[in-house]
């Protein structure tokens, strides 16, 4: 991921969160740090496994 994708990400959450703000709907994410938190540990969690090669094939454990 380039510098630039991520900072054009960043600035869209920030309109879009601004925009929750501002009509005074709640966000569609955790609205306290831990929630934060626990979805970066989750998307570490995946890229961890991607990286290191393990797991298996669910669906293809199940024949689908």
């Amino acid at each position: 991921m380039s510098w630039a994708i991520g900072l054009i990400a960043l600035l869209t959450g920030l309109i879009a969160g601004s925009v929750f703000a501002f009509f005074g709907v709640p966000i569609p994410a955790p609205p306290e740090m831990a929630g934060v938190l626990g979805i970066v540990g989750i998307f570490l969690g995946y890229r961890l496994i991607e990286y290191t090669g393990v797991g298996i094939d669910l669906l293809e454990l199940l024949g689908i």
